[in-house]
């Protein structure tokens, strides 16, 4: 009797149990699909019972509780207050959307929460004091918010945070002295805000500090030994602050630390000897500083370095010699001091040398010979120094030169033929205010891709040949101070510039000078008398048009005010309507056969329409325009954040004008602009099969769908073509992606948005750094801490759009599991037992045995494109040279 009323007792405990559990599950399901409802979630399935298998959710092992939510660039708005419901969540994830207002004080209320991710949204107002209840929380980034007022010190409670990132936004107030007491803490990014006030001297002192960036405040005060406390550091940036003091010698205790970027600051002093230790320093940036002294030789026990500047200092002496060790120096950057001595032929020998700017120094002494011993040389920065003797005949080696500067030294001889071997140079060749002599090498018309051209304050004589006419690319020219006669050919460039560019040569004629050339050397042979004759007809013509103009004129006034005053009787709609017609600023069409087939207010009419929209992207918007003469456009329209690119417009037209130029069969072009408001609209080819986003992800997932590896692999060389091309004219692409790659009638590969990567250079400081990280998925791992686009971050990127053409997967799937992205998915394969075979889209490997032969030559380039360390990944050159080998072999 005693067990069945025990037995009896567990079976009631048990039922009640259920039900207790059924109901959670219930409630659960019931706040997940209010989520849902509210934030409009298409991709949920509110119909089917098993909410934990809906996207973006993981559940705990019993499948009754949601712990994982990963909702990020979903383009989702709206209440997320609800979410703080889900009390078992650990994991929070409302990245890249369009959020906007307060951020919920309720997510202090997720007591077992350990990553929230809310950046890349539009939160304001203050951070929520209520999350210093987060005890568990060892992520927390807030950033790309519109954020203000300081931290709150209730935070301070977060004992368990690692990853503390909160940057651009608009907070203020000093940096807390408590966060250099959060001991777990490893990466603290707080760059782009209004800080202000020193930075803590406790910071690092308590943890093992892995990264600090802090640049773009109002920071003041030194640098602080603490930083380097536990010998941990790898990342440093603090550059655009207001820091004061020295480089303190215990930076050199830190011997991971791979990048150092200190500039735009008001740091005094030396370099300490002590950077010499730091063995796997890779970046050093002290630019824009007042340090002084000279310039330390224990840079060369810096074997991996790659950058080194230090532009705009006080600096002495000259550069050491046994830089010259330096085998992986790619950019040696130290304009604007007081160096001395000769060009150091010791640095000509680094075998990566990429780019060397000694300009606004006191180098003297003559150019050496060999000038371009390293063949990689593409930037030769030697302007505004000493330098005398003549410039050598073996400049016409520098093959891969795309910028050479000379001008204000000494120079003295002609210019030699050979700078006409230069055929890659196209920023500029600049020989201005020195002592040259002679004529103008004929050879310098080979230079068809030059932009400027400055040979202005020279002693330069005889004609300006008519050869120049073969540099197609010429933008800016000046020739003014010089001793040239003759007449300007006729050429547009020419033509089009200011007559200041001809100025100071007293036998020159022609446009864009008032001379004319038939006063001066007599071309007219009939004699005075025809010429007066000539001037009287002129005068007459001259003045005939004047009085037609001038009736035109007042004939058009009438029928002005005619049509005004017909036009103010008219109703109110009519006027709502002309009011709200968008004024167009600015605009043109590059292809001259092109200009009557587009008209910008189309243009514009179709962008304020969201129906048009193509797609999005991280930089701009693509609609579809369709012209009145038939022909159909694609407009991009960047979004707002570079407002900066309408206050330099003169610069934007100059670099799309450049850039339509630009030739090669993978890129896209720009065929014109317009600008309108506040808004910059870039012109372009339609193309009708669209993006290689939507033929991967869209086309191949039809019934109807067809194996088609040999066009993936055609797709793959010729976009691995056209970014090897962008490198090859020093151009780094700011946001590769399948989704910026547009395929044409024939299925050709055309890479876009080039031009975002020209208008919105973060070098040249019209862009916020950043905000060039490209999309999601397609990010380099290394970006995350050094901030920078590069070549080899490029080559990653492409290797993320190689996995897709042969997985046929999107760079970011859930279905990858927890944290893991296209690139860890496939390099995992091992790891989980799986064969290459088995990671290839099966519709295309299992077709042929040639076709799987050919996609697992093809992945392993991909993976070599997406190694985790920079230095190991192939050049974009050697890539396409990969790929063909494939078709061939």
């Amino acid at each position: 009797m005693e067990t069945l009323r025990l037995f009896t007792a567990l079976l009631v405990g048990l039922l009640l149990g259920c039900q207790l559990g059924n109901s959670q599950v219930l409630l659960e399901k019931a706040i997940v699909e209010a989520i849902g409802k509210e934030l409009e979630i298409s991709v949920w399935d509110l119909n089917t019972s098993n909410f934990c298998s809906w996207h973006g959710i993981s559940c705990s092992s019993n499948n009754s509780m949601v712990e994982r939510l990963n909702l990020s660039s979903f383009r989702l708005q709206g209440n997320v207050t609800l979410i703080s419901e889900l009390k078992a969540l650990k994991w929070l994830d409302l990245s890249n959307n369009n959020f906007h207002g307060l951020i919920p004080s309720a997510f202090g209320n997720l007591s077992q929460l350990q990553f929230l991710d809310l950046s890349f949204n539009m939160f304001g107002n203050s951070i929520p004091g209520e999350f210093g209840r987060l005890n568990n929380l060892k992520a927390l980034n807030l950033s790309n918010n519109l954020l203000t007022g300081s931290i709150p010190d209730e935070l301070q409670g977060l004992e368990n945070l690692q990853y503390f990132q909160i940057f651009t936004n608009k907070l203020n107030g000093s940096i807390p002295m408590w966060i250099g007491n959060l001991t777990n803490l490893r990466v603290f990014a707080a760059y782009e805000n209004e800080f202000s006030g020193d930075i803590p001297v406790n910071l690092g002192l308590h943890s093992e500090l892995l990264l600090l960036n802090l640049h773009s405040n109002l920071l003041q005060g030194t640098i602080p030994e603490s930083i380097f406390a536990m010998e941990k550091l790898e990342f440093l940036i603090l550059t655009n602050n207001k820091l004061t003091g020295i480089i303190p010698d215990s930076i050199g205790n830190c011997k991971g630390l791979s990048n150092i970027r200190i500039g735009n600051n008001k740091l005094i002093g030396g370099i300490p000897k002590a950077i010499g230790n730091i063995t796997s320093l890779t970046y050093f940036e002290a630019d824009n500083n007042t340090l002084s002294g000279e310039i330390v030789s224990e840079f060369a026990h810096c074997a991996n370095l790659t950058l080194l500047n230090l532009a705009s200092n006080g600096f002495s002496g000259t550069i050491p010699p046994e830089f010259g060790q330096l085998n992986n120096l790619q950019e040696l950057i130290v304009s604007g001091n007081n160096l001395f001595g000769e060009i150091p032929t010791s640095v000509l020998r680094c075998k990566n040398l990429n780019k060397l700017d000694l300009s606004n120094n006191k180098f003297n002494g003559t150019i050496p010979g060999d000038i371009c011993n390293t063949s990689k040389l593409q930037f030769l920065l030697l302007g505004q120094n000493s330098l005398k003797g003549e410039i050598p005949r073996e400049i016409g080696n520098c093959i891969k030169l795309l910028e050479l500067q000379m001008g204000s030294n000494y120079l003295t001889g002609i210019i030699p033929t050979e700078i006409g071997h230069m055929k890659n140079l196209q920023i500029s060749l600049n020989l201005s205010h020195n002592h040259l002599r002679g004529q103008l090498p004929k050879d310098l018309g080979k230079l068809d891709k030059l932009v400027s051209l400055d040979v202005s304050n020279n002693q330069l004589s005889g004609n300006i040949p008519l050869e120049l006419k073969g540099m197609l690319s010429l933008i800016e020219v000046n020739f003014s101070n010089n001793q040239f006669t003759g007449p300007i050919p006729t050429f547009a460039p020419f033509e089009k510039s200011l007559n200041s560019s001809f100025l100071g040569n007293k036998g020159l004629c022609g446009e864009p000078l008032s001379s004319d050339c038939g006063n001066i050397y007599g071309y007219e042979h009939n004699g005075y008398h025809h010429r007066v004759s000539y001037r009287l007809i002129l005068a007459v013509v001259g003045s005939g048009f004047a009085v037609f103009v001038s009736v035109t004129v007042v004939v058009l006034l009438f029928m002005m005010r005619e049509k005004q005053e017909e036009t103010t009787k008219e109703a109110g709609n009519t006027t709502d309507e002309i009011c709200s017609k968008p004024v167009i600023v600015a605009g043109n069409v590059f292809v001259e056969n092109l200009k009557q087939a587009i008209d910008f207010d189309a243009v514009v009419k179709a962008v304020r329409k969201d129906s048009n929209k193509i797609s999005t992207g991280t930089f701009s918007d693509v609609y579809r325009a369709d012209m009145p003469s038939g022909m159909i456009l694609s407009v991009k329209s960047l979004k707002s954040m570079d407002k900066t690119i309408i206050h330099h417009q003169n610069k934007m037209i100059r670099e799309l004008e450049k850039l339509s130029k630009l030739c090669h069969d993978n890129l896209t072009r720009p065929i014109g602009f317009a600008i309108y408001e506040d808004v910059v609209l870039l012109l372009h080819q339609y193309y009708a099969n669209g993006t290689l986003a939507q033929f991967l992800h869209e086309s191949s997932q039809r019934p109807e769908y067809e194996p088609d590896w040999p066009t993936r692999l055609s797709i793959a060389i010729g976009v691995a073509e056209g970014l090897a091309f962008l490198h090859h004219v020093a151009i780094i692409h700011l946001d590769i992606s399948s989704g910026n790659v547009f395929l044409d009638s024939n299925f050709r590969p055309l890479v876009g948005e080039v031009e975002i990567s020209r208008l919105l250079d973060p070098s040249r400081g019209t862009a916020s750094i950043s905000a060039v990280a490209g999309s999601f998925g397609y990010i380099p791992p290394e970006y995350a801490y050094t901030m920078q686009v590069t070549a080899p971050g490029n080559v990653y990127s492409y290797g993320v759009i190689l996995l897709e053409i042969l997985t046929s997967r999107l760079p970011v799937d859930e279905a990858f599991g927890e944290g893991v992205d296209l690139v860890r998915w496939v390099h995992g394969a091992s790891a989980r037992g799986e064969t290459p075979e088995q990671i290839l889209d099966a519709r295309l490997s299992t077709n042929s045995f040639a076709w799987r032969k050919e996609m697992l030559a093809a992945l392993k380039v991909a993976l070599m494109c997406t190694d985790t360390t920079p230095a190991k990944r192939p050049r974009m050159k050697k890539v396409a040279e990969m790929l063909q080998e494939v078709t061939q072999s």
